[in-house]
C-alpha cells in the first residue's frame, strides 16, 4: 500500500479522547438496556461513492453482516462510552440505486444526524447532494446535516486546479445547506472517525474542538 496522504489520523486532540469515542469501555455484564442512549444517523448519496465502506471502516467490519442488508437500505451498529455512558449508533445507509430512495423516509424519520455525500472524483455525485438533502428534509426537519467527500486518496492525485474547483463547489454547497464539510477516505482512515467525534460532541456539549483546514491538497474541514 503507497504512503497515506496528508491528514490521515494518528491520535485524538482536545478533550474528546479515542477512548471516550472509538470503544465500548462499559461493563457488559450489566443488564443490556441499563444506560443506554440509543441514536440513528442516516447516510445518503449516489451510489459507488464509498458510503458502504465509510462504515465499515468506522464500525470496524470487513462485510456487511448477513441479514442487515436489505433492499434499499444497509444498516450498521456501534456502540462506545462517553463518560459511562454508553451510546448506540445505528447506521442506516440508503443505497444510491433506483431502491433507495424509497427508503429514505424509513431511513431519516428519528435520526439525530444526516451525512450527505459524494465521491470527490465524481462532480456528478456533488451536484446530487442537491437532491438528497431536499428529499430527506422532507422526513426530518431536525437532525445536524454533515457534507462528506469520499476518496480523498483518489481525489489528491487530480490536478491542484480540479481540486479547487471541486473543493470550492463543494464549500459552496456546505454553505448552502448550513452543514460541515469533511473531505475522508476510508482507504486510510481520514476523518472518518473525526466525523462521528465531531458529531457525538455536538450532540452531547462535549469539549472537543475541531480545527478548520482549507488547504487544497489536503483533507478540507469547513465549517
Amino acid at each position: 500500500m503507497p504512503s497515506p496522504p496528508a491528514g490521515t489520523e494518528m491520535a485524538s486532540h482536545g478533550g474528546f479522547s479515542e477512548n471516550m469515542a472509538a470503544t465500548c469501555c462499559c461493563d457488559h455484564s450489566k443488564d443490556s438496556s441499563e444506560n443506554v442512549v440509543a441514536l440513528k444517523i442516516s447516510l445518503l448519496g449516489d451510489n459507488h461513492i464509498g458510503k458502504t465502506s465509510f462504515l465499515r471502516k468506522y464500525v470496524g467490519k470487513e462485510k456487511v453482516d448477513e441479514g442487515l442488508s436489505t433492499k434499499g437500505v444497509n444498516q450498521m451498529d456501534k456502540t462506545l462510552c462517553v463518560k459511562g455512558t454508553r451510546i448506540s449508533y445505528s447506521m442506516w445507509e440508503v443505497k444510491g440505486d433506483v431502491s433507495g430512495p424509497t427508503q429514505i423516509p424509513m431511513a431519516c424519520k428519528d435520526s439525530v444526524a444526516m451525512f450527505f455525500m459524494f465521491d470527490l472524483t465524481s462532480r456528478c455525485t456533488l451536484s446530487s447532494v442537491l437532491s438528497w438533502h431536499q428529499q430527506a428534509r422532507q422526513w426530518n426537519q431536525t437532525a445536524i446535516p454533515v457534507i462528506i467527500g469520499t476518496k480523498f486518496d483518489d481525489f489528491v492525485k487530480l490536478p491542484l486546479d480540479l481540486q479547487w474547483t471541486i473543493a470550492s463547489q463543494a464549500r459552496a454547497y456546505a454553505k448552502a445547506l448550513n452543514a460541515p464539510l469533511f473531505f475522508s477516505s476510508a482507504t486510510y482512515n481520514i476523518n472518518v472517525n473525526k466525523i462521528f467525534k465531531f458529531i457525538t460532541a455536538k450532540l452531547f456539549n462535549l469539549p472537543w474542538s475541531l480545527e478548520r483546514n482549507l488547504t487544497i491538497g489536503e483533507p478540507i474541514i469547513d465549517f
